[in-house]
């Protein structure tokens, strides 16, 4: 065997030990985007070259949740103590849209003091991989926000999560904080919990280990169906910013019958209607 041979068996063996040892760690690069989602599969973050948002001072309805994730997360953006959120409840009730608005919000009064990463429920396995990977970027401060999360009762990847908002013996890295939403108080379905209980040993101890993941959220903000006089509300709010057309009581009623037709009334009702109506004004909104 030559030296040439030697070389490449050499360099082969060192290909097959390298490919036994542990993935390396992407490098992750986050540059001037403020907003990026996760790539689960290529351990990567994709820009968002703009966020669609709300403005917050169209959210109506819901300003105990607003004041309280506001102050949250302007303690955050300066560097101080602040609390992990669950934001649960109604559908089509601004639980994402407050989030986004907010982080909006808080970079305009501290330019490019947050970074806002959207991680996909199907990905939350991979939470702990994206946390660490955000571990080398203390200058930066993130927000991972999972928009409708849930699990269902075979589904284990709540203990990544759990381990995500524990941190283990190190701890969740201070300038990380989590955000997400869900209509499910507890994250799990209330037939699942009693199903659990019913089948457990120990009932009690089966049901504590999947309710108290909700618990491992300092701040828990509920949202309700609105009433009618709140509908009208968000209503009225996006008519004005937007300036169309028509007479108020004609837009009350119009506003009314779209609602009828959904069974519903909520923030996201309200939007769809302004939709309607300034598509048949002749007019783009966002």
């Amino acid at each position: 065997m030559t030296n040439q041979d030697e070389i490449r068996v050499l360099q082969r063996i060192a290909q097959g030990v390298e490919a036994l040892g542990p993935t390396p760690e992407p490098r992750i690069d986050i540059k001037n985007s403020e907003a990026y989602v996760w790539d689960a599969e290529k351990k990567d973050l994709i820009p968002v070259a703009e966020v669609k948002y709300v403005d917050i001072k169209l959210l109506k309805g819901v300003d105990d949740a607003r004041d309280t994730l506001l102050a949250n997360t302007l303690q955050f953006a300066k560097g101080y103590s602040a609390n992990n959120a669950l934001l649960w409840g109604a559908r089509g009730m601004g639980k994402s849209s407050l989030i986004k608005a907010i982080h909006a919000h808080v970079n305009r009064q501290l330019p490019k003091s947050l970074v806002l990463i959207e991680i996909h429920r199907e990905d939350i396995a991979t939470l702990p991989h994206l946390m660490r990977a955000l571990n080398g970027w203390v200058i930066r401060r993130f927000i991972l926000f999972c928009d409708d999360l849930s699990f269902d009762n075979d589904d284990t990847s709540y203990k990544s999560l759990t381990a995500a908002l524990e941190g283990g013996i190190e701890g969740r890295p201070d300038h990380i904080l989590l955000y997400a939403t869900s209509n499910r108080r507890h994250l799990l379905r209330r037939d699942m919990l009693e199903n659990e209980a019913s089948t457990a040993i120990n009932p009690g101890e089966a049901v504590e280990e999947k309710v108290s993941l909700s618990d491992r959220f300092g701040l828990w903000l509920g949202f309700h169906q609105c009433s009618q006089d709140t509908y009208l509300d968000i209503v009225n709010a996006y008519l004005a910013h937007y300036k169309l057309a028509g007479s108020s009581e004609d837009l009350r009623t119009a506003a009314l019958q779209w609602a009828q037709t959904r069974g519903a009334r909520s923030g996201r009702v309200a939007w769809q209607f302004i939709q309607d109506l300034a598509g048949r004004q002749n007019k783009a909104i966002r």
